[in-house]
């Protein structure tokens, strides 16, 4: 049976974690990079669809091919962070079904139903985005989640000839401080939330 996490565990995932935007100069070993992909994975989506695919740039050459698709605000600090994932979905998640959800006929649900599978997997593979920041957190590095980029670029640089389509990036690294905005306020839980 699960447990609460302490605050510690609960300061680390949420409560004081931040995005950031200046890194240590510190390396984000490939082994890290797939054990977040590892506990990310188990997260629940509809049917098992899992339509989230990632690509991780850590080179100098593949981060020349995304720099010229980045916002101007976000190339300096993109460019620094040792990785940079791109969180993007499978419009086509649906092919697996019969390997990943094998209890029913769950490909019928989606198969020429362009519009139902394309919400479907935009919808999942956003919140497998979140499994991958809490994954990414819970192993001791920061993020630095951002939208500030030309989708259909990141598209054609990354996925051309498949049906993926780029979702958000994320920096990966172990942040400093320094890079660190002051918190911005949030909703109140009356403003946001209600219990009926």
């Amino acid at each position: 049976m699960a447990q609460p996490l302490d605050n510690a565990a609960l300061d680390q995932l949420f409560d004081k974690a931040r995005t950031h935007n200046k890194w240590q100069p510190r390396e984000v070993p490939d082994e890290l990079l797939k054990k977040i992909v590892e506990h990310m994975k188990w997260g629940p989506t509809s049917a098992n669809c899992s339509p989230a695919r990632i690509v991780f740039v850590k080179s100098q050459e593949a981060k020349a091919r995304l720099k010229p698709h980045l916002s101007p605000g976000n190339v300096d600090k993109t460019m620094a962070a040792p990785a940079t994932a791109i969180l993007a979905y499978d419009l086509k998640f649906y092919d697996y079904l019969p390997r990943l959800f094998p209890s029913a006929d769950a490909k019928s649900w989606f198969a020429g139903k362009k519009e139902h599978a394309d919400i479907t997997a935009f919808r999942n593979g956003s919140l497998q985005g979140g499994y991958f920041i809490l994954g990414a957190r819970a192993l001791g590095l920061d993020c630095g989640p951002m939208s500030g980029f030309n989708n259909a670029g990141v598209d054609a640089e990354f996925f051309a000839g498949t049906e993926i389509k780029s979702n958000f990036l994320c920096n990966l690294a172990y942040g400093d401080p320094a890079g660190v905005y002051p918190r911005s306020p949030r909703f109140d839980f009356d403003e946001m939330a209600r219990i009926i």
